[in-house]
């Protein structure tokens, strides 16, 4: 898992490609469909004592035609270095690979991405050498998902959305829509998307109002099903199944054979009290079959 709002920002492409698809719809850079992506080592350095470094370069590789590089970079303000680098690191890029390079910039306000988006020229007496034309998300492109139907359609969007809109004045519906659309997710996915998020808000104010959504019982009035009651759920679940599992391999173990009917009893039952007296019985029981008798 990531470890800062500045790595959410990145590395949410790495590990959900599938952003790429809206987020080029948005930028108006058509993607070729059911391209490849492949994450490849950010590290840009030529010379050891000069370390440059993008944060994300991902290679899209469309199944009939040449591929790109993405390099895709978190910016939190304007920095007058960083354009010179973001040169840099596209001249060298496309040298190492002999590929063509896009750099992806992404921001949080409208003030740096305004910024961001150049171009930056390097020029001599009026004539230009080097032109960088940066892709940017910011508020002002990333859209505002409010309707917990659309974000649950698209949870790395609605995620991305959120983290993006960090410090605008909808965020607290971009909050509310999110966490009911985690609500009907499946575990595993309500978790990532649910950590990812408390990371990329980092500091500002909208992280304490998604950790108080989380609380039990804070979103989904009525409706009884919140991720806080999923986890539980589900750790829950895997705990039995866990407890499930040593039942049955303790009869195989004791050369007791189990037929397909007690090992789906088995297996199905989700009451851990249950499955600790079976699990008991087990180590005395001469037939499988024993476990279910009555005491």
């Amino acid at each position: 898992m990531v470890s800062s709002p500045h790595e959410a920002s990145h590395r949410i492409f790495q590990e959900r490609p599938n952003l790429l698809a809206p987020v080029f719809r948005i930028l108006g850079v058509p993607l070729p469909e059911k391209a490849s992506v492949e994450v490849l080592t950010p590290d840009a350095t030529e010379i050891r004592p000069l370390e440059r470094r993008v944060d994300s370069v991902l290679r899209v590789t469309p199944p009939d035609c040449d591929g790109f590089l993405l390099a895709i970079e978190a910016q939190g303000r304007r920095d007058t270095d960083k354009p010179t680098s973001w040169t840099y690191y596209l001249a060298h890029l496309q040298a190492k690979y002999d590929s063509p390079v896009l750099l992806l910039v992404v921001c949080q306000d409208k003030a740096t991405a305004d910024w961001a988006a150049g171009p930056f020229n390097v020029t001599v007496n009026g004539w230009t050498a080097l032109s960088t034309h940066p892709l940017v998300l910011g508020p002002d492109n990333v859209p505002v998902i409010t309707d917990p139907d659309e974000a649950a359609r698209d949870l790395t969007l609605a995620t991305f959305c959120a983290m993006t809109h960090a410090r605008g004045r909808n965020i607290d519906g971009i909050l509310e829509a999110l966490a009911r659309a985690l609500g009907s997710a499946d575990r595993d996915s309500a978790r990532y998307y649910t950590e990812l998020l408390e990371i990329g808000l980092g500091e500002s104010p909208a992280r304490a109002t998604w950790k108080d959504l989380m609380m039990i019982g804070s979103y989904f009035p009525g409706r009884g099903t919140m991720i806080e009651k999923a986890f539980l759920e589900g750790e829950a679940k895997g705990k039995a199944e866990g407890k499930a599992q040593s039942i049955v391999h303790l009869l195989l173990r004791r050369n007791i054979a189990v037929s397909p009917e007690t090992r789906q009893t088995i297996m199905e039952c989700q009451y851990l009290d249950q499955l600790d007296f079976w699990f008991d019985r087990a180590l005395d029981v001469t037939r499988a079959e024993d476990l279910f008798a009555a005491e």
